[in-house]
């Protein structure tokens, strides 16, 4: 496929763009800066100006692509994971500015253009917990995507809204939208460098839900995403199947959740951020467990 991906440059973006070079895509890739990946074009644009994304969702990848003589090729899909990435880097009012501006020009841009699918990236923050002031529970466990998100905090606003612009765009155009709720990225280096610290200080791990995403596994949820046709409008969570940390379901109910219902039975190593969804619709298989990636 010819895919348009926003933001690949950033920590999440440019291992899901190699996967997906992996796959056989041919990616362009618009960001701020450029990736520099092999296989992979590039475009500096800024997702804020309509007319910049509109310039860039209706252009060449590479100089390869005048060669036909036929014009312009159209993308068959498009990523989105461009976006100011968490609180405390910018003003909160110009991360949600950056974040729910750029996300409509995109998505609006690429319906205008024809193209059938959008796959955008949301959040875990959605559900409140992550950047919550103090400590707030999830309303019940396993969190899956019935769960109510109603954050406290700019960023995590900005993807409620987006979530809600991209059903909006869904509904008026019959195109598929699919939404997903990343939770906290982790990269191939990062098993050795921060895993030890998360088994002997497990409350790192509290305001993620004590769940997390190899980026190689995201850019197979990515890739299902792309595969997978005719579901609408749908949001995925984004996790690994088992916790972040080396403390068992029943011993981190009692220390973490007492009280928070629990909808079904879980097994001793099951995320409490739930992937079933993603399982079930898509075929998300993820193959990174932590303890495997640190032996290794």
């Amino acid at each position: 496929m010819r895919i348009l991906f926003t933001g690949g440059s950033g920590k999440a973006g440019r291992h899901a763009i190699a996967y997906l070079l992996e796959q056989g895509h041919r990616v362009l890739n618009l960001d701020l800066t450029p990736l520099d990946l092999p296989g992979v074009d590039n475009r500096i644009a800024d997702m804020t100006d309509a007319g910049q994304v509109y310039d860039v969702m209706c252009s060449y990848a590479g100089f390869d692509e005048l060669e036909p003589g036929t014009g312009v090729p159209r993308f068959d899909a498009v990523v989105h994971f461009a976006a100011v990435p968490r609180i405390l880097l910018r003003p909160d009012n110009e991360c949600f500015r950056v974040n729910t501006l750029g996300t409509y020009n995109i998505i609006d841009a690429a319906l205008k253009f024809g193209i059938r699918k959008v796959i955008f990236a949301s959040s875990e923050t959605t559900y409140g917990v992550c950047f919550a002031d103090g400590e707030r529970k999830p309303d019940y466990l396993p969190i899956d995507e019935e769960h109510p998100t109603i954050p406290e905090d700019s960023y995590a606003m900005s993807k409620v809204v987006n979530e809600a612009t991209a059903r909006s765009f869904q509904r008026r155009s019959g195109a598929d939208i699919y939404g997903l709720r990343i939770n906290n990225v982790i990269e191939p280096h990062e098993y050795a460098q921060n895993f030890p610290a998360y088994i002997e200080q497990p409350d790192l791990r509290r305001r993620n839900i004590f769940a997390y995403i190899d980026a190689r596994d995201l850019g197979h949820m990515v890739d299902r995403c792309l595969a997978v046709d005719g579901l609408g409008y749908q949001v995925f969570n984004v996790a690994n199947d088992n916790h972040s940390v080396a403390l068992g379901t029943s011993e981190m109910l009692q220390r973490y959740y007492a009280g928070v219902p629990l909808h079904r039975d879980m097994a001793e190593d099951e995320t409490f951020y739930s992937n079933a969804k993603a399982k079930r619709m898509l075929g998300f298989a993820p193959r990174h467990d932590w303890r495997r990636e640190i032996k290794g």
